[in-house]
């Protein structure tokens, strides 16, 4: 497609108000050819024959280094081509030996079902890999085959925990063999999710020591700013970074698009979901395949209809040539709209992030992001789904009302100019590291030489477990306690907590979530509306006893908002230093929060309809926080003119965690703040960011080492920001359980001017 001429079309229709901020035109290029070792010529001509040889440099430099005995991390943009870095190092392995194995761990079954499609395609003429997936998905009959039978088993973390390595005698011959270790879309692997996954994966390489084999690793991510640091922390073994991309790139037009404000007073903007819509509306008309990217299931459902009915008027030939996409459809639902789409059945999807990941998708031509994905390296991901072979595409990120996507759409450079986030993980987090040491007991006795392979923390947790009655300790081994039972089944990869509440249907008892325990209480409260797949339901009560909610469907006209009160105090400080006049310190602290209500507000205008109070018992938890304190000559004026410190503490703090994540890889929900005119612990006020993960995940850390830097985003995201005394795209918060109160503009300018060295008089 010729985007620029799309861009400037556009900027002539009649609904178009001035939403294009920026315009980015990235220049194609040549691809750059390496060298690899010798292989094996009937792979070479399997290469040539898929039009995959000469390998890139960056697949050359990975080959020669893994074959070479490296373990290697690949972070290169999408579309560039990966997976050869791994697929020929494990078929030349299978060609060299007759009972070598490999395992491949994916994040979506999806994107295993893909993968296996590739590296057959490889597959020199009378060569039989046996390769098969193994995952939820594969049917009874057909997992005793797999298991005797597959050389390449292609698999996800979760059925590694539940239905592998526990099991992991019916395993041997696969494990007694394993050359390699893939690990595809590494990125993913970041927060809580990774910290589970790094103890997987230890607990992986224990029993590979125990039936004698020792693999390579090889991970393939996204663009990171820590590859090598991510791949050692997920391991725990040294890594090469291969990051220099020699793929061709076709050029794309990638244009920041911020939705027209519809209040100037209150700073309100049209919804990011009406412009996607309008925006695939134009492309579709042009016959412009296209992928459009939303933040949830329901959000994917609504632009389809809106998009479907739109099309429906002005051109109804395109209609039927859109489709959503989500986790919550059916394997072979799925199944049938990646396909129809890779084969040109389909002209459009619309896609949660489901489809942000490498599954080929063919050949597209533009891609709509609504919403900011919440990280540099997301967002280069999903963008790289159109463009896809070679050729030039175009790109719309539409920004939500949040300070992020404000921030990005007044800071374009920001974006394009910025290194890509750092990847976090936090393996040695007591509260991951200790359900993993039960399940890597269950799998075999633990041994002091299991401390070299989980860290430091080995032994605390070790005599923690013991002393709780979960191991007992015979000839010099921790055994698990028979009354334990099958811990693996316990452990949730994608929580911090062990403990999880059931959110059930009533009436029929079906189980349809499970809610970690931290946030079961601001989720599951009586009254509560639920969404579960993009359905709501309603709360009707909560069994703190059986720690089960039980919900029906809903038509309700509203969703509803929990209101809360947290307090925080000081543990430990780890370190302090001076920043902008004031005392910045890092810390272990413990978090208080109760729910004491919650309100009902209408869809849409977001009315509030009812304030209802709720008597739930307070919740603890230890984390990891940073904070600062007020300049003195601010305090002095604060007093001096009367104005409102705690309204402008608490919206320094929203707009602070609003933009955390341009430097940190994680989502705003990752994060927590507390902001007070009068701390017990300290005797000033504060403003404290926390780890929103009980034993902390890395992110507080991160905003203790670019504290500055922190603060001048903070500072422009608020002060860029036209509207009056706060809004949604800059101090306004929708997961604040005060709602948003007090909150005060002005003295946030004030604290974050006085902070980077700014005159007061400017306020």
């Amino acid at each position: 497609m010729d985007a620029g001429t799309f861009l400037g079309a556009i900027t002539h229709a009649s609904w178009y108000r001035g939403q294009m901020a920026h315009v980015q035109e990235l220049a194609p290029r040549d691809a750059l050819y390496g060298e690899p070792p010798p292989l094996q010529p009937a792979l070479v001509g399997a290469l040539s024959k898929q039009g995959f040889f000469p390998l890139y440099r960056h697949q050359a430099q990975a080959v020669a280094a893994v074959l070479g005995g490296a373990n290697v991390i690949v972070s290169t943009p999408a579309a560039s081509g990966k997976s050869l870095c791994y697929h020929l190092p494990v078929l030349t392995a299978l060609l060299e030996d007759s009972a070598a194995t490999a395992l491949y761990l994916y994040p979506t079954k999806a994107l295993a079902q893909d993968q296996l499609r590739g590296l057959q395609a490889l597959v020199p003429q009378g060569m039989e890999p046996r390769a098969a997936i193994f995952d939820g998905d594969t049917p009874a009959q057909e997992r005793g085959r797999v298991r005797r039978s597959a050389r390449v088993l292609l698999t996800n973390p979760d059925m590694l925990h539940v239905g592998i390595l526990p099991r992991h005698r019916l395993w041997s011959r696969l494990l007694c063999n394993l050359r390699y270790v893939v690990l595809d879309e590494a990125h993913v692997y970041r927060g809580i999710f990774g910290s589970h996954v790094a103890n997987l994966l230890r607990r992986l390489r224990r029993l590979c020591l125990y039936y004698g084999s020792d693999p390579r690793f090889v991970l393939c991510s996204a663009t990171l700013a820590n590859p090598a640091h991510l791949a050692e922390r997920l391991t725990g073994l040294p890594f090469l970074a291969v990051e220099e991309d020699g793929s061709p790139f076709g050029g794309k037009h990638f244009a920041f698009w911020n939705p027209p404000i519809i209040n100037q007073a209150t700073g309100a903007r049209r919804s990011p979901a009406s412009e996607a819509t309008q925006l695939l509306v134009e492309l579709l008309r042009r016959h412009v395949r296209t992928l459009v990217f939303v933040r949830s299931r329901r959000a994917a459902e609504l632009v389809y209809v809106y998009v479907r009915d739109q099309l429906r008027q002005s051109a109804p030939e395109m209609a039927g040539q859109v489709r959503p996409y989500h986790a919550a459809y059916l394997p072979e639902e799925r199944r049938e709209v990646e396909q129809a789409l890779f084969s040109g059945g389909l002209m459009a999807v619309v896609a949660t992030s489901a489809l942000e990941l490498g599954i080929d998708v063919g050949s597209l031509e533009a891609t709509v992001l609504t919403g900011y994905p919440g990280s540099i390296a997301s967002t280069w991901q999903q963008a790289g789904r159109s463009g896809r072979r070679g050729t030039g595409s175009l790109s719309i990120l539409v920004a939500q009302d949040n300070p992020l996507d404000q921030y990005l759409m007044r800071h374009p450079e920001f974006f394009f100019g910025h290194p890509h986030e750092q990847a976090l993980v936090s393996p040695e987090n007591r509260h991951v590291l200790a359900p993993h040491l039960l399940c890597a007991a269950y799998e075999a006795p633990l041994t002091e030489a299991d401390s070299s392979l989980f860290g430091p923390g080995f032994h605390e947790r070790v005599r923690g477990l013991e002393k709780q009655g979960f191991l007992r300790t015979y000839q010099g081994r921790w055994h698990l306690e028979p009354a334990v039972g099958y811990p693996a089944q316990e452990v949730n990869l994608r929580s911090a907590s062990s403990d999880h509440y059931l959110l059930v249907e009533a009436g029929s008892g079906r189980i349809l979530e499970r809610v970690e325990e931290f946030s079961a209480f601001a989720q599951l409260h009586p009254g509560a509306v639920y969404l579960h797949q993009g359905e709501p339901y309603l709360v009707q009560a909560l069994d703190m006893e059986s720690r089960t909610a039980s919900a029906s469907p809903t038509d309700a006209p509203y969703h509803t908002q929990s209101r809360d009160v947290t307090d925080i105090r000081i543990v430990e400080v780890r370190q302090e230093k001076q920043v902008g006049g004031v005392q910045v310190c890092l810390g272990d602290v413990e978090v208080t929060t109760q729910v004491v209500g919650f309100r009902r507000k209408a869809y849409l205008t977001e009315e509030v309809l009812a304030d209802e109070p709720l008597e739930l018992p307070a919740r603890s938890f230890g984390t990891v926080a940073l904070w600062f304190g007020v300049p003195q000559q601010v305090l002095e004026r604060v007093r001096r003119e009367r104005l409102d410190l705690a309204g402008g503490l608490h919206a320094a703090e929203h707009a602070a965690i609003g933009v955390l994540p341009l430097f940190a890889l994680c989502d705003r929900a990752d994060i927590g703040g507390v902001s007070t005119p009068l701390h017990p612990d300290t005797g000033v006020p504060q403003v404290f960011i926390y780890d929103g993960h009980p034993g902390g995940i890395g992110i507080a850390e991160r905003g203790y080492e670019t504290m500055r830097e922190l603060w001048q985003a903070t500072y422009h995201a608020v002060s860029e920001c036209p509207c009056e005394a706060g809004c949604p795209g800059c101090i306004q918060s929708p997961k604040c359980g005060n709602n948003n109160q007090p909150l005060d503009k002005r003295v946030a300018l004030l604290l974050l001017g006085a902070l980077l060295g700014q005159p007061l008089a400017a306020f």
